[in-house]
């Protein structure tokens, strides 16, 4: 097989360059190792960033979206059994954010690719990707149990951080910058419609607590817990008070979780990284392929889109100009939002959560910079632009 662009993973990053290469008449073959309703079930960040939301619609994936998404103009803050609304839009002059879970994003993106679009192999299992460093690099992979290649101007790896495409950048030239937080996330889907129009963030003693939604009638909550926590220790009327505990309000003490049955309960650990350089020879990594970010700041499904956004963006005018220059900085262009990222998640994180080894200074800290974003329009508005997401590019 031959094309011009090879996509190794079939998640939204792989989907969305492949539809906006497709806009502008460059192919690609996209390989995913997993079936069609495995990769469509996968669940992920529900927030979607003003500069995905445009993306998805230039794309001609967002009906959809703008008919079923809900549209978030703010976020609350609770911390010290208080509540301090972020009003996101009129921090920024009119941006963010939609909550749209990532799973709807894959299936658009899926149907749209497979009724009007290049190539996209399920059950297509990369196991090499060599030559990275020619004008012609080749993957190979395994599908129905026979081996095939294809061939290609560049490979793009959108498998993730345990994915083939890293492999392909040699060690001798590859860093990996890790970070792993000393607590995880026990997050829980529930067939329960949210009591609360906008996500919530609670700082307390008792630990970190997140209040969000995949729709009108199902939550998605998460509670801060020890690193190597087994699910089954927490049954579901645990969670229920665990949570009710953690957003109490000294001026609302009813406030109070609407419950109902708990269809997925999973712990993810919290951990960051970033690898450099993004791009070796005519190989290129996008999303987790070359970084993770803790879940805090809901970055990762935006990461991913801003990097392949900038692909596309690179590939198009080499190929409308001949010139390299936009490609040869993509590495570079793509690692300062990435790092801006990172900083932002890093700090929402280590601000709400609570650490093991914390001292009451810590807890001070935290308290102050809580005030601060709720006495100061300038430290909102910091968090704000960061939250509804810096220019792609």
């Amino acid at each position: 097989m031959d094309t011009t662009v090879g996509i190794v993973g079939g998640g939204p990053a792989g989907l969305l360059l492949a539809r906006l290469l497709r806009n502008a008449g460059i192919a690609s073959v996209t390989l995913e190792s997993r079936d069609r309703g495995y990769v469509e079930s996968r669940q992920g960040a529900g927030i979607l960033e003003q500069g995905t939301v445009d993306a998805l619609r230039s794309a001609g994936v967002g009906e959809r979206m703008d008919r079923e998404g809900m549209t978030h103009d703010g976020i609350e803050l609770r911390f010290d059994r208080r509540a301090h609304r972020l009003d996101l839009a009129a921090l920024t002059g009119g941006r963010s954010v939609m909550v749209y879970p990532q799973a709807e994003v894959v299936k658009d993106l899926i149907a749209r690719q497979l009724s009007q679009g290049d190539p996209l192999l399920f059950d297509a299992e990369v196991f090499a990707v060599e030559g990275a460093d020619t004008d012609r690099p080749v993957v190979r992979f395994v599908q129905e149990g026979r081996e095939q290649t294809l061939s290609c101007d560049c490979v793009v790896g959108c498998d993730g951080f345990r994915g083939v495409t890293r492999s392909a950048v040699p060690e001798s030239v590859r860093t990996t910058y890790e970070r792993v937080h000393p607590y995880s996330w026990l997050g829980i889907l529930a067939e329960a419609p949210p009591v609360y129009d906008e996500l919530i963030y609670a700082h307390s003693d008792r630990g970190f607590a997140l209040a969000g939604m995949r729709s009108a009638m199902v939550s998605s909550l998460c509670l801060q817990v020890p690193n190597g926590t087994d699910p089954a220790d927490w049954p579901d009327d645990r969670v229920w008070d665990e949570l009710d505990a953690r957003f109490a309000l000294d001026s609302d003490p009813g406030w109070k979780l609407r419950r109902g049955p708990v269809v997925a309960k999973t712990v993810l650990p919290m951990r960051s990284s970033v690898t450099e350089p993004m791009r070796y020879g005519r190989v290129f990594l996008a999303g987790d392929a070359a970084h993770v970010v803790s879940p805090t700041g809901a970055k990762g499904l935006d990461l991913a889109a801003s990097d392949v956004i900038t692909l596309a963006r690179a590939l198009i005018h080499e190929q409308n100009t001949g010139s390299a220059e936009l490609l040869d900085a993509y590495s570079d262009t793509c690692l300062r939002r990435v790092w801006r990222a990172e900083h932002f998640s890093y700090s929402m994180t280590t601000m709400l959560h609570t650490d093991p080894a914390r001292s009451a200074f810590d807890t001070r800290l935290q308290l102050a910079q809580l005030n601060r974003l709720a006495t100061s329009r300038h430290a909102a508005a910091e968090l704000a632009d960061n939250y509804t997401g810096l220019p792609i590019g």
